[in-house]
Protein backbone atom coordinates (compact mmCIF):
# COMPACT_ATOMS: atom_id res chain seq x y z
CA UNK A 1 0.00 0.00 0.00
CA UNK A 2 0.97 3.62 -0.43
CA UNK A 3 1.26 6.01 2.52
CA UNK A 4 -2.28 7.39 2.16
CA UNK A 5 -3.82 3.89 2.05
CA UNK A 6 -1.81 2.93 5.14
CA UNK A 7 -3.07 5.93 7.11
CA UNK A 8 -6.69 5.27 6.12
CA UNK A 9 -6.35 1.53 6.83
CA UNK A 10 -5.15 2.26 10.35
CA UNK A 11 -8.11 4.53 10.89
CA UNK A 12 -10.61 1.92 9.70
CA UNK A 13 -8.86 -1.02 11.35
CA UNK A 14 -8.50 -3.05 8.17
CA UNK A 15 -6.97 -2.82 4.72
CA UNK A 16 -8.79 -0.40 2.43
CA UNK A 17 -8.88 -0.19 -1.36
CA UNK A 18 -9.14 2.74 -3.80
CA UNK A 19 -12.75 3.62 -4.63
CA UNK A 20 -14.09 2.26 -1.35
CA UNK A 21 -16.33 4.51 0.77
CA UNK A 22 -15.20 4.53 4.40
CA UNK A 23 -16.02 6.23 7.69
CA UNK A 24 -13.02 7.46 9.65
CA UNK A 25 -12.26 9.02 13.02
CA UNK A 26 -10.68 12.46 12.76
CA UNK A 27 -7.57 13.48 14.72
CA UNK A 28 -7.97 17.22 14.16
CA UNK A 29 -10.71 19.41 12.68
CA UNK A 30 -9.81 22.95 11.62
CA UNK A 31 -11.94 25.89 10.49
CA UNK A 32 -11.34 29.62 10.13
CA UNK A 33 -13.30 32.85 10.48
CA UNK A 34 -14.90 32.40 7.07
CA UNK A 35 -16.00 28.78 7.41
CA UNK A 36 -16.58 28.39 11.17
CA UNK A 37 -19.89 30.32 11.40
CA UNK A 38 -21.73 28.27 8.72
CA UNK A 39 -20.42 25.08 10.34
CA UNK A 40 -21.52 26.31 13.77
CA UNK A 41 -25.03 27.18 12.56
CA UNK A 42 -25.47 23.68 11.15
CA UNK A 43 -23.86 22.03 14.20
CA UNK A 44 -26.31 23.76 16.53
CA UNK A 45 -29.20 22.10 14.70
CA UNK A 46 -27.87 18.60 15.32
CA UNK A 47 -25.92 18.63 18.60
CA UNK A 48 -25.29 20.50 21.84
CA UNK A 49 -21.72 19.46 22.58
CA UNK A 50 -18.74 18.96 20.29
CA UNK A 51 -17.23 15.50 20.26
CA UNK A 52 -13.86 16.65 21.64
CA UNK A 53 -12.97 20.31 22.33
CA UNK A 54 -9.26 19.43 22.29
CA UNK A 55 -9.39 18.18 18.70
CA UNK A 56 -10.90 21.29 17.12
CA UNK A 57 -8.84 24.29 16.05
CA UNK A 58 -10.31 27.63 14.99
CA UNK A 59 -8.13 30.32 13.41
CA UNK A 60 -9.06 33.84 12.35
CA UNK A 61 -7.05 34.64 9.24
CA UNK A 62 -9.22 35.45 6.23
CA UNK A 63 -10.39 38.87 7.41
CA UNK A 64 -8.42 39.91 10.47
CA UNK A 65 -9.01 42.54 11.76
CA UNK A 66 -12.65 42.54 10.64
CA UNK A 67 -13.22 44.99 7.78
CA UNK A 68 -17.02 45.00 7.62
CA UNK A 69 -19.94 44.60 10.02
CA UNK A 70 -20.63 41.24 8.37
CA UNK A 71 -17.14 39.87 9.01
CA UNK A 72 -17.29 41.20 12.60
CA UNK A 73 -20.57 39.35 13.15
CA UNK A 74 -19.06 36.16 11.69
CA UNK A 75 -16.16 36.40 14.11
CA UNK A 76 -18.48 37.00 17.06
CA UNK A 77 -20.36 33.79 16.23
CA UNK A 78 -17.08 31.88 16.27
CA UNK A 79 -15.84 33.51 19.49
CA UNK A 80 -19.09 32.68 21.28
CA UNK A 81 -18.83 29.07 20.07
CA UNK A 82 -15.22 28.81 21.29
CA UNK A 83 -16.26 29.94 24.78
CA UNK A 84 -19.41 27.85 24.96
CA UNK A 85 -17.71 24.66 23.77
CA UNK A 86 -14.39 25.28 25.59
CA UNK A 87 -12.41 24.85 22.38
CA UNK A 88 -8.79 24.36 23.36
CA UNK A 89 -6.98 25.48 20.22
CA UNK A 90 -8.22 28.91 19.20
CA UNK A 91 -6.12 31.54 17.47
CA UNK A 92 -8.30 34.60 17.02
CA UNK A 93 -5.95 37.52 17.67
CA UNK A 94 -4.03 37.67 14.42
CA UNK A 95 -1.66 34.76 15.08
CA UNK A 96 -1.53 34.17 11.34
CA UNK A 97 -2.81 31.98 8.52
CA UNK A 98 -4.31 28.68 9.64
CA UNK A 99 -2.04 26.52 7.50
CA UNK A 100 1.05 28.15 9.02
CA UNK A 101 -0.23 28.44 12.59
CA UNK A 102 -1.51 24.87 12.98
CA UNK A 103 1.92 23.26 12.35
CA UNK A 104 3.67 25.96 14.40
CA UNK A 105 1.49 25.09 17.38
CA UNK A 106 2.48 21.42 17.21
CA UNK A 107 -0.92 20.13 16.09
CA UNK A 108 0.35 18.20 13.06
CA UNK A 109 2.06 14.80 13.16
CA UNK A 110 2.84 12.06 10.63
CA UNK A 111 0.09 9.48 10.26
CA UNK A 112 -2.67 11.77 11.54
CA UNK A 113 -5.99 12.28 9.74
CA UNK A 114 -6.82 15.97 9.56
CA UNK A 115 -9.78 17.73 7.96
CA UNK A 116 -10.23 21.44 7.50
CA UNK A 117 -12.97 23.71 6.23
CA UNK A 118 -10.55 25.20 3.73
CA UNK A 119 -9.37 23.72 0.45
CA UNK A 120 -5.67 24.26 1.22
CA UNK A 121 -5.81 21.98 4.26
CA UNK A 122 -3.85 19.58 2.05
CA UNK A 123 -0.78 21.59 3.17
CA UNK A 124 -0.30 19.29 6.16
CA UNK A 125 0.52 16.36 3.90
CA UNK A 126 4.03 17.83 3.97
CA UNK A 127 4.35 16.21 7.40
CA UNK A 128 3.25 12.74 6.30
CA UNK A 129 -0.36 13.24 7.42
CA UNK A 130 -3.55 12.58 5.47
CA UNK A 131 -5.07 16.03 5.28
CA UNK A 132 -7.94 17.27 3.16
CA UNK A 133 -10.45 20.09 2.87
CA UNK A 134 -14.21 19.92 3.17
CA UNK A 135 -17.29 22.14 3.23
CA UNK A 136 -18.83 23.74 6.31
CA UNK A 137 -21.79 21.32 6.45
CA UNK A 138 -19.44 18.33 6.53
CA UNK A 139 -17.40 20.12 9.19
CA UNK A 140 -20.54 20.48 11.34
CA UNK A 141 -20.89 16.69 11.37
CA UNK A 142 -17.24 16.35 12.37
CA UNK A 143 -17.78 18.83 15.22
CA UNK A 144 -20.66 16.67 16.41
CA UNK A 145 -19.33 13.15 15.90
CA UNK A 146 -15.57 13.28 15.32
CA UNK A 147 -16.13 11.26 12.17
CA UNK A 148 -16.44 11.82 8.47
CA UNK A 149 -16.78 9.75 5.33
CA UNK A 150 -14.60 9.73 2.27
CA UNK A 151 -13.75 7.64 -0.72
CA UNK A 152 -10.31 6.09 -0.67
CA UNK A 153 -8.53 7.97 -3.46
CA UNK A 154 -6.54 6.50 -6.30
CA UNK A 155 -2.95 7.68 -6.11
CA UNK A 156 -0.65 9.49 -8.50
CA UNK A 157 3.07 9.00 -7.95
CA UNK A 158 4.89 12.23 -8.76
CA UNK A 159 8.60 11.50 -8.67
CA UNK A 160 11.08 14.35 -8.92
CA UNK A 161 14.76 13.89 -9.64
CA UNK A 162 17.68 16.29 -9.96
CA UNK A 163 18.91 19.39 -8.13
CA UNK A 164 16.96 22.62 -8.26
CA UNK A 165 19.09 25.28 -10.00
CA UNK A 166 20.16 28.38 -8.08
CA UNK A 167 17.17 30.64 -7.43
CA UNK A 168 14.61 28.00 -8.43
CA UNK A 169 12.22 26.98 -5.68
CA UNK A 170 9.57 24.43 -4.83
CA UNK A 171 7.00 27.00 -6.00
CA UNK A 172 8.48 26.76 -9.48
CA UNK A 173 8.46 22.98 -9.21
CA UNK A 174 4.81 22.69 -8.20
CA UNK A 175 3.74 25.20 -10.87
CA UNK A 176 5.62 23.13 -13.44
CA UNK A 177 3.89 19.96 -12.22
CA UNK A 178 0.45 21.58 -12.28
CA UNK A 179 1.15 22.93 -15.75
CA UNK A 180 1.84 19.39 -16.98
CA UNK A 181 -0.91 17.53 -15.10
CA UNK A 182 -3.59 20.23 -15.44
CA UNK A 183 -6.08 21.75 -13.00
CA UNK A 184 -8.36 18.73 -13.31
CA UNK A 185 -5.69 16.08 -13.86
CA UNK A 186 -5.61 14.99 -10.25
CA UNK A 187 -9.28 15.29 -9.32
CA UNK A 188 -9.98 13.32 -6.13
CA UNK A 189 -6.56 11.65 -6.33
CA UNK A 190 -3.73 11.41 -3.87
CA UNK A 191 -0.78 13.41 -5.15
CA UNK A 192 2.19 11.60 -3.62
CA UNK A 193 5.44 13.49 -4.11
CA UNK A 194 8.66 11.50 -3.90
CA UNK A 195 12.18 11.21 -5.31
CA UNK A 196 15.59 12.61 -4.46
CA UNK A 197 14.53 16.23 -5.02
CA UNK A 198 11.56 15.93 -2.65
CA UNK A 199 13.69 14.16 -0.04
CA UNK A 200 16.06 17.12 -0.05
CA UNK A 201 13.44 19.83 0.44
CA UNK A 202 13.14 21.72 3.72
CA UNK A 203 9.86 22.01 5.63
CA UNK A 204 8.83 25.35 4.10
CA UNK A 205 9.37 24.06 0.57
CA UNK A 206 7.45 20.86 1.23
CA UNK A 207 4.51 22.82 2.64
CA UNK A 208 4.42 24.96 -0.51
CA UNK A 209 4.11 21.90 -2.71
CA UNK A 210 1.44 20.08 -0.72
CA UNK A 211 -0.46 23.35 -0.32
CA UNK A 212 -0.96 23.55 -4.08
CA UNK A 213 -1.94 19.90 -4.62
CA UNK A 214 -5.56 21.08 -4.63
CA UNK A 215 -4.78 23.26 -7.66
CA UNK A 216 -4.69 20.09 -9.77
CA UNK A 217 -7.85 18.83 -8.08
CA UNK A 218 -6.15 16.40 -5.69
CA UNK A 219 -7.95 15.07 -2.63
CA UNK A 220 -4.70 15.29 -0.72
CA UNK A 221 -1.04 15.94 -1.28
CA UNK A 222 1.43 13.92 0.76
CA UNK A 223 5.12 13.20 1.25
CA UNK A 224 7.00 10.75 3.40
CA UNK A 225 8.54 12.90 6.17
CA UNK A 226 12.28 13.43 5.81
CA UNK A 227 14.66 14.10 8.71
CA UNK A 228 14.19 17.86 8.49
CA UNK A 229 10.43 17.39 8.78
CA UNK A 230 10.70 14.98 11.69
CA UNK A 231 13.03 17.37 13.55
CA UNK A 232 10.46 20.13 13.06
CA UNK A 233 7.60 17.97 14.34
CA UNK A 234 9.57 16.72 17.35
CA UNK A 235 10.49 20.30 18.28
CA UNK A 236 6.90 21.54 17.99
CA UNK A 237 5.19 18.57 19.67
CA UNK A 238 7.81 17.63 22.25
CA UNK A 239 7.59 14.02 21.12
CA UNK A 240 10.42 11.64 20.29
CA UNK A 241 10.78 9.91 16.94
CA UNK A 242 9.58 6.65 18.47
CA UNK A 243 6.36 8.33 19.58
CA UNK A 244 5.45 9.40 16.04
CA UNK A 245 3.43 7.27 13.64
CA UNK A 246 5.79 7.44 10.66
CA UNK A 247 4.45 5.62 7.62
CA UNK A 248 6.02 5.06 4.21
CA UNK A 249 4.76 3.67 0.93
CA UNK A 250 5.70 0.10 0.09
CA UNK A 251 8.20 -0.25 -2.74
CA UNK A 252 5.64 -2.26 -4.72
CA UNK A 253 2.78 0.21 -4.19
CA UNK A 254 0.36 0.41 -7.10
CA UNK A 255 -0.46 3.83 -8.54
CA UNK A 256 -3.10 4.82 -11.04
CA UNK A 257 -0.59 7.11 -12.76
CA UNK A 258 3.12 7.76 -12.42
CA UNK A 259 4.95 10.93 -13.43
CA UNK A 260 8.67 11.66 -13.53
CA UNK A 261 10.03 15.22 -13.45
CA UNK A 262 13.66 16.29 -13.84
CA UNK A 263 14.48 19.70 -12.36
CA UNK A 264 18.12 20.10 -13.37
CA UNK A 265 17.28 22.61 -16.11
CA UNK A 266 14.08 24.07 -14.66
CA UNK A 267 13.67 27.83 -15.02
CA UNK A 268 11.44 30.00 -12.86
CA UNK A 269 7.78 29.29 -13.64
CA UNK A 270 4.88 31.73 -13.95
CA UNK A 271 1.18 30.82 -13.88
CA UNK A 272 -0.50 33.24 -16.24
CA UNK A 273 -4.13 34.47 -16.13
CA UNK A 274 -6.62 33.00 -15.48
CA UNK A 275 -5.74 29.40 -14.57
CA UNK A 276 -3.06 27.90 -12.38
CA UNK A 277 -2.14 25.41 -15.10
CA UNK A 278 -1.51 28.17 -17.66
CA UNK A 279 2.17 27.92 -16.83
CA UNK A 280 5.05 29.39 -18.81
CA UNK A 281 8.75 29.82 -18.22
CA UNK A 282 9.70 33.21 -16.80
CA UNK A 283 11.56 34.08 -20.00
CA UNK A 284 8.26 33.92 -21.91
CA UNK A 285 6.55 36.60 -19.79
CA UNK A 286 9.39 38.92 -18.78
CA UNK A 287 8.51 42.55 -19.42
CA UNK A 288 4.79 42.19 -18.70
CA UNK A 289 3.64 45.45 -17.08
CA UNK A 290 2.22 45.19 -13.53
CA UNK A 291 0.46 47.42 -11.00
CA UNK A 292 0.79 45.40 -7.80
CA UNK A 293 3.05 42.77 -6.26
CA UNK A 294 2.14 40.58 -3.30
CA UNK A 295 4.40 38.37 -1.21
CA UNK A 296 2.59 36.27 1.40
CA UNK A 297 -0.23 33.71 1.79
CA UNK A 298 -0.34 30.11 3.04
CA UNK A 299 1.77 29.19 0.01
CA UNK A 300 4.73 31.54 0.24
CA UNK A 301 4.52 33.77 3.30
CA UNK A 302 6.99 31.85 5.45
CA UNK A 303 10.33 33.14 6.71
CA UNK A 304 12.35 31.54 3.93
CA UNK A 305 10.09 33.28 1.41
CA UNK A 306 10.56 36.67 3.07
CA UNK A 307 14.30 36.08 3.25
CA UNK A 308 14.47 35.33 -0.48
CA UNK A 309 12.54 38.53 -1.21
CA UNK A 310 14.73 40.58 1.14
CA UNK A 311 17.89 39.46 -0.67
CA UNK A 312 16.46 40.94 -3.87
CA UNK A 313 15.03 44.10 -2.29
CA UNK A 314 18.01 45.05 -0.11
CA UNK A 315 19.29 48.45 -1.20
CA UNK A 316 16.62 48.71 -3.91
CA UNK A 317 13.45 50.77 -4.31
CA UNK A 318 10.00 49.68 -5.39
CA UNK A 319 8.99 51.26 -8.70
CA UNK A 320 6.79 54.36 -8.41
CA UNK A 321 4.30 52.63 -10.69
CA UNK A 322 3.88 49.57 -8.46
CA UNK A 323 2.48 48.72 -5.02
CA UNK A 324 4.37 46.01 -3.14
CA UNK A 325 2.43 44.35 -0.31
CA UNK A 326 4.20 41.95 2.05
CA UNK A 327 2.32 39.91 4.66
CA UNK A 328 4.11 37.38 6.91
CA UNK A 329 2.18 34.12 7.25
CA UNK A 330 2.20 34.25 11.07
CA UNK A 331 3.23 36.32 14.06
CA UNK A 332 6.17 33.99 14.59
CA UNK A 333 7.31 34.58 11.02
CA UNK A 334 6.80 38.33 11.45
CA UNK A 335 8.84 38.34 14.67
CA UNK A 336 11.70 36.43 13.10
CA UNK A 337 11.66 38.75 10.09
CA UNK A 338 11.89 41.71 12.49
CA UNK A 339 14.69 40.16 14.49
CA UNK A 340 16.71 39.38 11.35
CA UNK A 341 16.25 42.87 9.87
CA UNK A 342 14.01 41.88 6.98
CA UNK A 343 11.17 44.23 7.90
CA UNK A 344 13.56 47.18 7.82
CA UNK A 345 14.73 46.14 4.35
CA UNK A 346 11.12 45.99 3.16
CA UNK A 347 10.29 49.39 4.66
CA UNK A 348 13.40 51.00 3.18
CA UNK A 349 12.45 49.60 -0.23
CA UNK A 350 8.98 51.15 0.00
CA UNK A 351 6.87 48.05 0.62
CA UNK A 352 3.56 48.03 2.49
CA UNK A 353 3.79 45.55 5.37
CA UNK A 354 0.52 44.25 6.84
CA UNK A 355 -0.45 42.11 9.81
CA UNK A 356 -0.38 38.30 9.41
CA UNK A 357 -3.36 36.94 7.50
CA UNK A 358 -4.57 36.01 4.04
CA UNK A 359 -4.76 39.58 2.73
CA UNK A 360 -5.01 40.14 -1.05
CA UNK A 361 -5.18 36.41 -1.82
CA UNK A 362 -8.94 36.58 -1.22
CA UNK A 363 -9.66 39.78 -3.11
CA UNK A 364 -11.83 41.26 -0.40
CA UNK A 365 -9.44 42.41 2.29
CA UNK A 366 -6.42 44.62 1.54
CA UNK A 367 -4.78 44.91 -1.85
CA UNK A 368 -7.93 44.70 -3.98
CA UNK A 369 -7.30 45.18 -7.71
CA UNK A 370 -9.36 47.54 -9.83
CA UNK A 371 -10.43 47.04 -13.44
CA UNK A 372 -7.59 46.11 -15.82
CA UNK A 373 -4.94 46.13 -13.08
CA UNK A 374 -2.30 43.41 -13.08
CA UNK A 375 -0.65 41.74 -10.07
CA UNK A 376 2.17 39.25 -9.74
CA UNK A 377 1.75 37.28 -6.55
CA UNK A 378 3.32 34.46 -4.53
CA UNK A 379 -0.14 33.06 -3.79
CA UNK A 380 -1.78 29.87 -5.05
CA UNK A 381 -4.68 30.98 -7.26
CA UNK A 382 -5.13 33.37 -10.17
CA UNK A 383 -8.76 32.72 -11.10
CA UNK A 384 -10.71 35.49 -12.78
CA UNK A 385 -11.67 38.03 -10.13
CA UNK A 386 -9.71 36.23 -7.39
CA UNK A 387 -7.95 39.41 -6.23
CA UNK A 388 -10.58 41.99 -7.09
CA UNK A 389 -12.27 43.23 -10.25
CA UNK A 390 -13.23 40.53 -12.74
CA UNK A 391 -11.25 42.38 -15.40
CA UNK A 392 -8.05 42.37 -13.34
CA UNK A 393 -5.31 39.76 -13.87
CA UNK A 394 -3.04 37.80 -11.57
CA UNK A 395 0.27 36.08 -12.37
CA UNK A 396 1.80 33.63 -9.90
CA UNK A 397 5.51 33.28 -9.23
CA UNK A 398 8.08 32.67 -6.52
CA UNK A 399 8.85 35.44 -3.97
CA UNK A 400 12.17 36.42 -5.59
CA UNK A 401 10.49 36.98 -8.95
CA UNK A 402 7.74 39.02 -7.27
CA UNK A 403 10.35 41.16 -5.50
CA UNK A 404 12.35 41.74 -8.68
CA UNK A 405 9.18 42.67 -10.52
CA UNK A 406 8.30 45.22 -7.86
CA UNK A 407 11.61 46.98 -8.42
CA UNK A 408 11.30 47.11 -12.19
CA UNK A 409 7.57 47.68 -12.61
CA UNK A 410 7.23 44.67 -14.88
CA UNK A 411 7.73 40.92 -14.53
CA UNK A 412 11.46 40.48 -14.13
CA UNK A 413 14.08 37.80 -13.53
CA UNK A 414 15.82 38.35 -10.18
CA UNK A 415 19.16 37.60 -11.85
CA UNK A 416 18.81 40.95 -13.66
CA UNK A 417 18.66 42.86 -10.36
CA UNK A 418 22.09 41.92 -9.05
Amino acid sequence: MNITEKILSKKVGREVNPGEIIEVNVDLAMSHDGTSPPAIKTFEKIADKVWDPEKIAIVFDHVIPANTIGSAEFQKVARDFIKKQNITHHYTHGEGICHQVIPEMGLIEPGKLIVGADSHTCTYGAFGAFSTGMGSTDMAMVYATGQTWLMVPEAMKIEVEGKLPQGITSKDLILNIIGKIGIGGGTYKTAEFCGETINGLDVDSRMTMCNMAIEMGAKNGIMEPNEDTLSYVMKKTGKTKNQLNILKSDKDSIYEKEYLFDVNDLEAQIACPNDVDNVKGLSKVEGTSIDQCFIGSCTNGRFSDLLAAAKVLKGQKVSDDVRLIIIPASKKVYQEAMNKGLIQIFMDAGAIICNPGCGPCLGGHMGVLSENEVCISSTNRNFKGRMGDSESEVYLGNPSVVAASAIKGFIENPENIF
